[in-house]
């Protein structure tokens, strides 16, 4: 259910189950999974060296995405672009299963349905920044006959 309310003279719209603390708790418990995963977790270990320091990012990226809270201020696909090499779309999809579960644990369904759909289309946006490749001017299957 959503409610609105007020943030200093600010009116955003939230939805009940949704606050930073439970922001935070899903965040620390989802890559705690995230790292103990077989798949997932040797590219996320190699590719974070501070986990600490990485879990406050995160919290801000989900505060800032779900609460309009600002917080976080990086850029998520040059951080990604960095490790392209081993990143494939199945992982894209064992992320979103593996978000998907921990939200239905830790969540009231509408927080974790509403959690679910915003990470459904960061991932896809995601995957259209690394993957998808224009073809070059020059190519010969793009003249048109």
């Amino acid at each position: 259910m959503h409610h609105r309310c007020m943030i200093g003279v600010r009116v955003v719209d939230a939805i009940d189950g949704i606050d930073e603390e439970g922001l935070e708790q899903l965040v620390d418990c989802f890559y705690a999974r995230v790292r103990a995963d077989g798949k997932l977790g040797p590219i996320f270990n190699d590719a974070i060296a501070d986990w600490p320091e990485h879990l406050e990012k995160l919290a801000a990226f989900w505060s800032s995405v779900m609460l309009t809270s600002g917080r976080y201020k990086g850029q998520p696909v040059p951080a990604h672009r960095k490790h392209s090499e081993r990143i494939t779309p199945e992982l894209f999809d064992r992320w979103l299963g593996l978000w998907q579960a921990t939200t239905n644990e830790m969540m009231s369904a509408p927080a974790a349905a509403a959690l679910q759909a915003k990470a459904a289309r960061i991932a896809e946006s995601l995957q259209l920044a690394l993957f998808f490749k224009l073809p070059a001017a020059d190519d010969p299957a793009q003249v048109v006959a």
